[in-house]
Formats: C-alpha cells, sequence, structure tokens
C-alpha cells in the first residue's frame, strides 16, 4: 500500500521520530512525495479518488511502520477532511493544492470541539465580533502539525454574542497567533506537538468552515474518529507481525491467541469500514466510540503479546528498541482525544439517558 521508498524512510527514522532526533520538518513532506494525502480524495480536486476508509488503511499502514509520522499524517488528514466538508468553497480552493503537496500543514484542533459536543468541557477559543469578522482570544492545549514553517489549524469557536459556536481556520501569520515550544511527550516527540495561544487575534470572515458547530461536529467526527483509529490499526497489526514472527521459534504455545487477536482485529476494522461508507455513524456516533475502544484495546493487547513472544530479547535494546517503541506508542492510543475514558463516560451517560 505504501511505496517502498515512504516504508524504508519510515522504518530508517522511526526511533529518531519517536524521541525527537528527526526534525519534524521532514515528516509531511515524505508523506506528500508518496501521494498518500491524496487518497479518498475525488480527482477532481486534487485526489488520487478512493473513500475514507481506504485513506484509514493508509493512516494504518504508516502506523504499522512509525506512530509519530501517522499522527501528524491524521492532523493532515483531519484537516483537510474539514475542508471537504466545508461549503467555503473559496477556503477550500485556496488551501486544499498546498496542503496535498506538503507544503502547508494543517492542524485538526478541533478535539477540544468534540469533547464539547458530548458535553465534556466547554470552548477553549471565544470570538468577539467585529465588523469584518472577529477578535479571538484562548488557548488550545495540545494540538499536533504545528509545523514552525507555517501551519493553519481548525477551531470551534464559542461566539460571545450568543450566537451559535462555528468552526474557523486560522492561519499561523495573524497577529496574536502563539505557538509554545514542542510539548516533551515520553514520544512521538517530531510530530510538532505544542500549544497554541490566541490573544486578541484579529481574523476575516473568509476564515469560516462552518457557521454551525452542532452541525458541522457531527458530519465530520466520523472521518475524524475513523481516521484517528487507523493509528491503534497500524500498531496491533504491526505487534502482530512481530508475533507471527516469533511463532516458528518455540513459542506455539502463542499461536491460539495470536490467531484469535488478529481476526478480532480484522472484524472490528471491517465494521468500521461498513459504518463509514454506510453513514451509520452520523446517528450511531455510540457505535464508532465502541469500536475505537476496541481498536485501542486491540493495539495494547498486539503490544503485550508480542512481548511475550519475544521474551528476554524485548529487554535487550539491540533487539528490542522496536518493541519499546511500540510499547509507548500503544500507551498514547488510549490518551488520544477523545480518550477511552472520555468515550466511556459518554456511553454511560447516554445508557443511562436511554434507561430514563
Amino acid at each position: 500500500m505504501l511505496n517502498p521508498a515512504l516504508s524504508q524512510w519510515l522504518d530508517t527514522h522511526a526511533q529518531a521520530l519517536d524521541l525527537g532526533d528527526c526534525d519534524p520538518q521532514h515528516v509531511l513532506s515524505q508523506l506528500a512525495s508518496a501521494d498518500v494525502l491524496r487518497v479518498g480524495i475525488s480527482p477532481a480536486l486534487g485526489g488520487s479518488g478512493g473513500t475514507v476508509a481506504d485513506a484509514v488503511e493508509v493512516v494504518a499502514a504508516v502506523a504499522s511502520h512509525s506512530l509519530a509520522a501517522a499522527f501528524v499524517f491524521w492532523g493532515q488528514r483531519a484537516f483537510i477532511e474539514y475542508l471537504l466538508q466545508s461549503p467555503n468553497t473559496v477556503l477550500r480552493e485556496g488551501l486544499l493544492p498546498s496542503l496535498l503537496v506538503g507544503e502547508l500543514a494543517g492542524a485538526t484542533g478541533l478535539s477540544n470541539a468534540m469533547k464539547f459536543l458530548s458535553g465534556i468541557e466547554a470552548l477553549q477559543v471565544r470570538a468577539r465580533p467585529r465588523d469584518s469578522g472577529w477578535l479571538l482570544s484562548g488557548r488550545l492545549h495540545w494540538v499536533t502539525n504545528l509545523r514552525k514553517s507555517g501551519f493553519v489549524v481548525a477551531a470551534a469557536i464559542d461566539d460571545e454574542a450568543g450566537g451559535a459556536p462555528f468552526i474557523l481556520a486560522i492561519p499561523d501569520a495573524l497577529a496574536g497567533v502563539q505557538r509554545s515550544a514542542d510539548l516533551q511527550l515520553m514520544g512521538l516527540q517530531s510530530s510538532n506537538t505544542a500549544a497554541l495561544d490566541l490573544q486578541r487575534v484579529e481574523i476575516e470572515r473568509n476564515w469560516l468552515l462552518h457557521e454551525d458547530a452542532r452541525i458541522f461536529l457531527p458530519a465530520v467526527r466520523p472521518a475524524f474518529l475513523g481516521l484517528q483509529c487507523g493509528l491503534a490499526i497500524g500498531l496491533a497489526r504491526r505487534a502482530l507481525r512481530e508475533v507471527e514472527a516469533h511463532l516458528q521459534g518455540g513459542r506455539s504455545i502463542l499461536l491460539e491467541p495470536f490467531l484469535e487477536q488478529r481476526e478480532h482485529l480484522e472484524q472490528t476494522v471491517s465494521e468500521l469500514k461498513k459504518g463509514l461508507l454506510d453513514g451509520r455513524f452520523m446517528t450511531r456516533p455510540a457505535a464508532l466510540f465502541r469500536l475505537r475502544i476496541a481498536l485501542a484495546e486491540s493495539a495494547a493487547n498486539a503490544v503485550q503479546l508480542e512481548l511475550q513472544a519475544s521474551g528476554g530479547k524485548a529487554y535487550l535494546i539491540e533487539h528490542g528498541s522496536g518493541f519499546a517503541r511500540r510499547w509507548r506508542e500503544s500507551a498514547f492510543v488510549p490518551i488520544v482525544t477523545p480518550s477511552l475514558v472520555q468515550l466511556r463516560a459518554e456511553l454511560q451517560r447516554q445508557d443511562r439517558e436511554a434507561a430514563a
């Protein structure tokens, strides 16, 4: 699914990407040169065709080599999806070409917004109306793909005038947009993940992605979460391939759990793709939440099985550096917003309301 050049680059740099020893500037350009950003986008818009389910598979393929690179990929592709589903065609035509070739980084700052949609937290960016647009203030605490050479970030905005919350694309060049230093993460260090402060930022109305967040967010949530699931899918598949390679070396006791985990994983992936293609997640988000939880658990279980299959080698630096990275990656999957705790809390709330 990935061209050999990208696969080789990812394998060569996976450890450096995780630890921050690779310039994060290179990640997006490598993805763009392999044309993976075009998957699931109409050729009429510069894409290579296919569906969002195909894009999930490509995210998974990248994640099987490097979760840090896949995390960047997810941020870029999610922002592109917002443009595809925005009624602002002028903005899409202006930004999409540079996003597809990796010249401009797109950041999905809607994690806070997805939690807002479920009633978990308030919106963190506020807007005061002005004649030609808005004056923005607030902070986005954790945003990926804020490339220092230029980015645009999507954010949900609370209207101080009392109107409906709305969605903006905010370019980094505006006065008052301040990017923090990269967050000091345990891994995924070359993902351009930072916080964003907005201090009296003047923005024009032509940067509006959608006038009503409560309409737009449910529409883009299936792609937002579906593409995010690609992180767990790719990590689980890679760990299970490592397990399979060890089964020939006297670890045949693990054959049955290996086969069970692989079958369960692929059944869950199939359900995810079906739901993305038939649109059921638009009206049944709980089904998507359960699949996201199941895939995160699959990734954790697969890495645990890889540890058992590897044995003591996993603790030797010479042999176990790849495993150690996947272990860190598996610890990250459950906390990507919306986290598993947040998803389970939302499912419990929905169950209580249904029983009332």
